[in-house]
């Protein structure tokens, strides 16, 4: 795994949120998956991790956001945790797999990526983590890659065409979004060595 990202272990992130701007409106959920590798060389799912978030003081609720995601911030049924409790909940299991697999650093996956590592950096900020496992500004996004591999660029729509099933009822749950994302992402990087790919770039630099 270590040799097939530059040292850097992929991990899934998808949050959900109270508008766009991560550093005034509030993450409400955050959700990782842990990717691992089989004996073959193929990218597989590993752990799944989700947490609930109180928004942070003073931050932002754009009405819009809640109805599209249908998330009631102030519910007693979410069980929500502050943000610094979310994201050593999060960052724990992550910086244990990085560990393992003899990686540097974890590199965030999401679906329109940039937006899901905003709101992690400014949550991190926020709460003065100072180990943060990913890459500060490095990362994979999915819609691009599905763009590439399968001419489409929406979640549902690449998963549709790439064979992964998907609910859209279930969709806008930050735990179902990412463990979609990552069989997408999955898939597309084993298409890849399928088709050769990586294959070609190992005999390429064995032979260098």
């Amino acid at each position: 795994m270590a040799e097939r990202f530059r040292g850097y272990l992929p991990v899934v992130i998808d949050v959900e949120t109270a508008g766009f701007n991560a550093k005034t409106d509030a993450l409400l959920e955050i959700a990782a998956v842990t990717l691992t590798m089989d004996e073959q060389g193929y990218l597989i799912v590993d752990q799944s991790f989700v947490a609930e978030v109180t928004p942070f003081e003073g931050a932002n609720l754009e009405q819009a956001a809640l109805d599209f995601t249908g998330i009631d911030p102030f519910s007693p049924e979410r069980e929500a945790i502050s943000e610094l409790e979310a994201l050593e909940l999060i960052f724990k299991p992550i910086r244990k797999a990085v560990k393992a697999h003899g990686c540097k650093r974890a590199i965030l996956v999401g679906h329109n990526a940039s937006f899901d590592q905003g709101f992690v950096n400014e949550a991190a900020a926020r709460s003065d983590i100072k180990r943060n496992p990913f890459h500060p500004f490095s990362s994979f996004d999915t819609a691009t890659l599905a763009g590439l591999a399968y001419g489409q660029t929406v979640l549902a729509k690449a998963c549709d065409v790439a064979g992964i099933p998907f609910d859209g009822k279930q969709a806008h749950s930050a735990l179902y979004d990412t463990e979609k994302t990552a069989e997408l992402f999955c898939g597309i990087i084993n298409r890849w060595k399928d088709l050769g790919g990586w294959d070609i770039v190992l005999d390429l630099q064995e032979h260098d």
